[in-house]
């Protein structure tokens, strides 16, 4: 049996991708914009909620990666995404669950040989290994899912 892993593009659209003890892969995104009348704490809450949900549809949660960014776009983005840094390593601690961060450069060299390809190349690399994706988050938490099989020499 392999180690079942999920791999995540941390963002308020956040990629995932999931490889489960039979090695099947599975990937999406999903959105944590704060929905109308909803408090600033709510997006942490419904996400913290969602990697519930995705625990139990696997059943088991091996390790956990998620891409590390260094730089933001904007103040808001940074703040966004500490704050959803935060609520997963708190989640991660809670259900003894490894994780690590991955430097952005190297999930991207990984995928297209280039530390600073854009999105449409990590898109494009994904599609070329038949994931088809919609989303340039969803790409990312694949490419970053490859890399991590890479790394466990599976």
């Amino acid at each position: 049996m392999k180690m079942t892993i999920l791999a995540l593009d941390l963002g308020t659209t956040t990629g995932w991708a999931l490889r489960d003890r039979e090695g099947q892969i599975s990937h999406g995104y999903t959105s944590f914009k704060p929905q109308r009348f909803e408090g600033g704490g709510m997006r942490y809450l419904r996400f913290k909620r969602w990697l519930t949900e995705i625990k139990g549809i696997a059943g088991a949660i091996h390790t956990l990666y998620f891409e590390e960014v260094r730089r933001h776009a904007g103040v808001d983005a940074a703040h966004i995404y500490g704050g959803l840094m935060a609520t997963l390593t708190a989640w991660c601690e809670h259900h003894d669950i490894p994780y690590q961060g991955v430097p952005v450069g190297a999930i991207k060299r990984h995928a297209t040989g280039r530390g600073n390809a854009g999105k449409d190349e990590v898109m494009a690399a994904m599609c070329a290994k038949g994931h088809p994706v919609l989303d340039d988050n969803e790409a990312d938490a694949l490419a970053l899912l490859h890399w991590a099989v890479q790394l466990q020499g599976e």
